[in-house]
């Protein structure tokens, strides 16, 4: 959520980020939402005031045996000047929270300025793009000739945008979850985490996903929902809670299944695995102090893209515009695979610096050294990385002539074998 404070202190700047957001302008209506809420609050503030002076006088008169008809009808009338205000207080504050809680991030000065993803600028290349002596074929063209990819049979029963992995390809996707859980525990220092997989509407609202997405989560009958990533219940640990400041930062990591009902999508990715209701990623997460936050997005994403380096997987890193951005993100790179069978860059990370526009939702703050106040923590998330993306560049990028399938060589020991074959 935005800090209505910093709205108020710097005019216009709302706007302009919401119309590089591609968003209309809402800094009027949020303001005088503002103004009303608060000016509403200071009169009933001096409503219950004066109340309390009537009813201290009261108890004075009544002791004395004085008349006290007249004090006591003007409490009846304060009475019900303050629930009238009151009710009219809390519409107001509902609609000004509504509005507040529509509004995404501003986005950092750092990202380039544009309405779509054209606009994303790229400012990392890594990893040779192999040749090949025949034309690659896509990722589903190869697990279906290996025999160990099934859509029809998951569609029978789940149907679209769901896939059977079966053998070989099923033990590759648990291989590649365990190696990035083992690098960013034992290397880059995350604290592995078994999370919730259902979470409530407060949790969900935190991290924004609640309300403006709630079309593209699943809703269980209970009314909670299932996770979209483990975002959600990492980024939530520390819901309203108050860290000390030498805690900071803390990493987090963990492996789950994602579900994401891919409301927009509709006619995009339809054939294999890129877009899919159920997937496995593994999500890094970061609580840090303000201070810490900048370095900490550089670390995050470095260590996202090491995955693909080990893997010898090539890829490219790109900054995303403020209009292709996400609604909690101030600044996100998105780190793309080759895909020779498609021949083009695939997303197969995001990581997010979000800043304190998470924090403000779930009310986690830190214990500040210096102040010794109370302040809002920053949080950052990334993909590091979705596992089944992974498993489809694997498949592309080391395919062999025979229909084979190469094991990238950090993955050997972990998967037992080093190649893949048709079942």
């Amino acid at each position: 959520m935005i800090d209505l404070k910093f709205v108020r202190e710097h005019r216009g700047v709302l706007d302009t980020a919401l119309k590089n957001r591609n968003g209309v302008p809402l800094e009027d209506e949020l303001l005088r939402l503002d103004e009303t809420t608060r000016s509403l609050q200071t009169r009933l503030q001096k409503i219950q005031e004066r109340r309390n002076a009537n009813s201290a006088e009261f108890g004075v008169a009544k002791s004395k045996g004085e008349d006290t008809q007249t004090l006591a009808r003007e409490m009846e009338i304060l009475k019900a000047e303050m629930i009238a205000l009151k009710n009219e207080a809390d519409s107001a504050k509902e609609r000004l929270m509504s509005l507040l809680s529509s509004i995404p991030n501003i986005p950092s000065d750092e990202c380039p300025v544009g309405h779509s993803y054209e606009f994303n600028v790229e400012i990392k290349r890594w990893g040779t793009l192999r040749e090949f002596s025949f034309t690659p074929l896509e990722h589903h063209e190869i697990g279906c000739n290996l025999g160990m990819m099934n859509f029809e049979r998951a569609i029978n029963i789940a149907g679209s945008r769901f896939v059977f992995l079966f053998s070989d390809l099923a033990r590759l996707e648990r291989t590649l979850a365990q190696f990035m859980l083992d690098v960013h525990t034992r290397e880059h220092g995350y604290t592995e985490v078994y999370v919730p997989l259902i979470l409530g509407r407060k949790a969900m609202f935190g991290v924004g996903q609640l309300p403006k997405f709630e079309d593209d989560l699943f809703k269980t009958t209970l009314g909670s929902y299932l996770i979209p990533t483990a975002e959600a219940s990492l980024s939530n640990i520390f819901n309203d809670d108050v860290i000390p400041e030498a805690n900071l930062p803390l990493r987090y990591t963990a492996y789950t299944p994602c579900f994401r009902s891919e409301a927009g999508a509709a006619g995009r990715d339809t054939a294999g695995m890129i877009r899919q209701h159920q997937f496995g990623k593994v999500e890094l997460v970061s609580i840090t102090t303000p201070a810490q936050s900048h370095a900490e997005h550089e670390r995050m994403t470095e260590c996202a893209e090491t995955i693909l380096k080990r893997l010898d997987l090539p890829f490219r890193t790109i900054v995303l515009s403020t209009g292709d951005m996400g609604f909690s993100s101030e600044k996100t790179y998105d780190i793309e695979v080759w895909l020779p069978g498609q021949g083009k860059y695939r997303e197969i990370s995001s990581c997010s610096r979000c800043g304190a526009f998470q924090a403000r939702r779930m009310n986690t703050k830190f214990k500040s050294e210096a102040t010794k106040k109370n302040e809002y923590v920053h949080t950052l998330n990334g993909s590091a990385l979705a596992v089944g993306r992974c498993l489809i560049a694997i498949l592309e990028n080391y395919q062999q002539a025979d229909g084979s399938v190469q094991i990238p060589d950090a993955l050997v020991r972990y998967f037992g074998n080093d190649r893949i074959y048709p079942a």
